[in-house]
């Protein structure tokens, strides 16, 4: 399990404590070491992919350690342990966080303040409340994400009660709308042919791998209120063996028993499952019936521009 940044702050202070300057890829390996991640664990990303999870977290592990005076860049890349940062290793702490370091630096405090809770004018306390605090657990990064997976959760619900309830025609459309955004089909048109034109039980219609139609993937679309079990996926695999067909998509709203997902990972005919969910959120990561509200641009510091000064 990934170490909260908070948590990765005194094994850093340690970690640099001979007074010897490193980078931040120094102390991430060693507190990946530390903490005894694993491959997974280091190759864990970001929800948006911007940046993997325990880099970020190490980040600002290093940039609250600064803040607080306890380490300090010496050149560009690299930083070392300062007095202040041996004065908390000396008293021999059990952890070292964003709460402990306020309390003996009231400086740090100030700028934590500064730079994530902009003060009003009327504001005149001293010091973070708890609340206040408990928001710091999460990165800033962190916290964006958070939000955008929260607001991400809830058009995927919004797209799927709007799916149940299209006529099976237009959720026709939409599923040839959505292959052939992902690169299968060819064009709109020649998919608009394909589909739909089998008539056998099971089969819904046929669409092109590629553009040239060197091979075709055979679908069934149902809008589906009950969960889809086995027997449902054995009528598709029927369908498609009378075909003589390779490969099968059978995409719905609802969603597939594991005895079902079992049965089509079993088969020599390739078949993938797509529920309502993962429909949903192709949908959003194809830009399909979804439209862009608002871009947020996040920027760092330009380090290289300063080096001149």
């Amino acid at each position: 399990m990934i170490p909260d940044y908070q948590s990765l702050m005194l094994p850093f202070l340690k970690f640099i404590s001979n007074g010897k300057t490193y980078n931040i890829q120094d102390a991430i390996n060693q507190l990946a070491n530390e903490f005894e991640l694993t491959e997974a664990d280091l190759n864990e990303w970001l929800p948006s992919k911007s940046q993997k999870t325990f880099y970020n977290r190490v980040y600002w592990a290093k940039a609250h350690l600064k803040m607080s005076g306890t380490i300090e860049n010496v050149s560009k890349g690299k930083f070392k342990i300062t007095d202040k940062g041996k004065l908390v290793l000396s008293k021999n702490p059990e952890h070292v966080n964003v709460k402990y370091l306020m309390s003996i630096f009231p400086d740090y405090e100030e700028k934590i303040k500064g730079y994530r809770f902009k003060k009003k004018e009327d504001d005149n306390t001293t010091s973070l409340d708890d609340e206040k605090v408990e928001l710091l657990k999460e990165t800033p990064e962190e916290q964006i994400e958070s939000g955008y997976q929260n607001i991400r959760n809830s058009l995927e619900q919004e797209i799927l009660l709007k799916l149940k309830t299209v006529n099976p025609y237009f959720f026709e459309r939409i599923v040839v709308e959505l292959l052939v955004k992902m690169g299968y089909g060819g064009s709109i048109q020649d998919a608009g042919k394909a589909i739909g034109k089998s008539g056998d039980e099971g089969i819904d219609g046929i669409i092109k791998e590629d553009k040239l139609g060197l091979d075709v993937i055979y679908i069934q679309a149902k809008r589906w209120e009950g969960v889809i079990g086995r027997p449902e996926i054995q009528k598709f695999v029927g369908a498609l063996a009378g075909q003589r067909a390779k490969k099968g998509v059978f995409i719905t709203t609802s969603h597939f028993t594991k005895e079902a997902k079992e049965f089509a990972s079993q088969m020599d005919t390739k078949i993938v499952l797509i529920d309502g969910e993962i429909l949903a959120q192709y949908m959003i990561d194809y830009n399909l019936g979804v439209s862009v509200q608002n871009i947020y641009e996040i920027k760092k510091l330009d380090s290289d521009y300063f080096e001149d000064e």
